[in-house]
């Protein structure tokens, strides 16, 4: 079985992978990949957004940030045309100063035009929002799938495939040099799919296709499920407007972020911080460990940190305030080429 360093290694490896090589349902979609997404109740290791191809460059109007949930209210339906702000939005079932606040903040951020008649705001759009996100596909990592880690793993994908949030569900692990992967043996859902990857190659296979799940029927939350026979489970409903709400707050978020954005939570200023070109692509490297550090270990508390030498920050171009900043300025225009239309920084 090849080595694998960690979890999170294994992680870049499989975004890695999905941005090279994800084969989208439509031919013509194009593909944003994301990692540790998700909502309160789950978080997606990898989450795989299947687009419209206009449709995410007409979404670049917007700006590289995200918009939450109550500004996408906001943009859905703001009108073409000059309108007192309760009549253009439909009721929200919450107070209306809530709305006000996202009207402003949308405002803020140029995605809408405001102006006062009397004590009346009505609101305008700049541009209409667009439905760029065709499919959501959520990935689970496990790269070694220990017996105790396939009884949890069970569960949290028969979750997923209950609440029927994502357009597909899949696992992904390290493979094996045995005859039947062990995936393949535990328990699990059988709408789930599987692959298989070697992180020495940054290559996978898929041992199993997932069945495509209905985003657009409500969905069942399993709240817990016991471990007796005598027990019942416990259980809620989602409908489906609460579904389609998270999808677009999720891609919304996986947009922004995609999976390039770990820098942002290490530290690129340490002497001993790198990136490592491998037949996998660029990943960071712990020149100190010898190593993919994880996200604890790159920390200003980890013993081996050591700042940037001031000589260094003081070189100019192509450094221009050191090696760190050159490194999120990388990562940030490798990120941008997959959000077609935004202005290079």
């Amino acid at each position: 079985m090849p080595e694998v360093a960690s979890e999170f290694a294994f992680e870049l490896c499989v975004c890695q992978w999905a941005e090279r090589e994800w084969t989208p349902r439509r031919a013509d979609s194009a593909v944003v990949v994301a990692r540790q997404l998700g909502t309160k109740y789950r978080r997606w290791d990898t989450v795989v957004l299947e687009c419209d191809p206009d449709g995410l460059r007409r979404r670049a109007a917007f700006g590289p940030d995200a918009f939450d949930s109550d500004l996408l209210y906001v943009l859905e339906h703001a009108p073409a045309e000059w309108t007192f702000y309760r009549d253009a939005l439909p009721d929200p079932g919450y107070p209306w100063r809530y709305v006000r606040d996202a009207i402003h903040t949308a405002a803020d951020r140029d995605a809408i035009e405001t102006r006062k008649r009397g004590n009346r705001i009505e609101i305008r759009r700049r541009y209409a929002y667009p439905d760029w996100v065709r499919r959501v596909v959520a990935i689970e990592n496990k790269p070694d799938l220990t017996a105790s880690a396939a009884r949890d793993l069970a569960g949290q994908i028969e979750r997923d495939v209950a609440l029927g949030l994502a357009d597909e569900v899949w696992v992904a692990t390290a493979e094996t040099d045995e005859r039947v992967e062990p995936i393949l043996l535990a328990d699990l859902p059988a709408a789930a799919g599987v692959l298989t990857v070697d992180p020495t190659t940054g290559t996978a296979e898929t041992v199993w296709e997932p069945r495509t799940l209905d985003t657009d029927a409500p969905g069942t939350r399993i709240i817990e499920r016991p471990t007796d026979d005598a027990s019942a489970a416990r259980f809620e409903y989602v409908d489906p407007q609460w579904k389609a709400e998270k999808r677009r707050a999720i891609a919304e978020r996986a947009y922004e972020r995609g999976w390039r954005a770990y820098a942002s939570t290490m530290r690129p200023d340490c002497r001993h911080f790198e990136l490592r070109a491998d037949e996998t692509g660029l990943v960071p490297s712990c020149a100190a460990k010898a190593r993919v550090p994880t996200q604890s270990e790159c920390c200003g508390s980890c013993p081996e940190y050591e700042p940037e030498p001031p000589a260094w920050r003081a070189k100019g171009w192509p450094i221009d305030g050191g090696p760190g900043k050159g490194i999120k300025r990388l990562l940030d225009r490798r990120r941008r080429r997959t959000r077609p239309g935004l202005p290079e920084e």
